[in-house]
């Protein structure tokens, strides 16, 4: 799928062997879901979730969502909820436009909505903050990947989830309002990308 060149850059200088092996461990439950799916010609549906759905799991469903298409993968849908609804974080925004997305703001107020557009040809990525059972997120058939351990611990029991897998990281908002603070969002995006990139490699079809 045609990107634009600086995200198909950022994406070709990714370096897989900065996983360690705990983390390596950590997104195998993942991929063997995907690997499932897929062998079985089924949808993918991948719900990330953190507490506030204003950081970790937006750029879960977006990393994921791109690598799901990077790698060629048909019938892959990403989402992202919280147990609570507050608002996308302005820096995330901020981060993945300095990686090449193109985002349109489509509205205003408390909670904002954003179209994160990342190939020509593909859907924009609706970008909100969210609670885990909107409407907006799937109901059933889905993997819930909980990206922070207050959600983690939170929802012991996701409705709807076929499989709940944890793949906690840890929260650049520790860094808001400090001369590091764009750095650390765009070490964690680099991350997530990373161990996104690491699934949807592993996976055949």
């Amino acid at each position: 799928m045609p990107m634009n060149d600086a995200l198909r850059n950022f994406i070709s200088s990714l370096t897989i062997e900065t996983i360690s092996d705990e983390r390596k461990e950590a997104l195998q439950p993942l991929t063997e879901f995907i690997q499932q799916k897929v062998n079985q010609d089924e949808s993918v549906r991948l719900h990330f979730i953190c507490t506030h759905n204003s950081r970790r799991s937006h750029l879960c469903q977006v990393w994921a969502q791109v690598m799901a298409c990077h790698f060629k993968l048909r019938s892959v849908d990403c989402y992202s909820g919280g147990t609570e609804r507050t608002a996308l974080f302005p820096m995330i925004v901020e981060t993945l436009i300095a990686t090449g997305f193109q985002i349109d703001k489509l509205s205003e107020g408390e909670n904002p909505i954003y179209a994160i557009k990342y190939a020509k040809n593909q859907h924009s990525i609706i970008g909100f903050s969210k609670l885990i059972e909107s409407d907006f997120n799937p109901q059933s058939e889905f993997a819930a990947i909980m990206t922070c351990d207050s959600a983690n611990e939170a929802c012991p029991f996701v409705l709807g989830a076929e499989k709940r897998i944890p793949i906690t990281y840890q929260d650049p908002k520790a860094f808001d309002n400090t001369p590091q603070q764009a750095e650390k969002y765009g070490e964690r995006s680099l991350q997530i990308a990373t161990e996104m990139f690491y699934v949807f490699s592993k996976i055949k079809f």
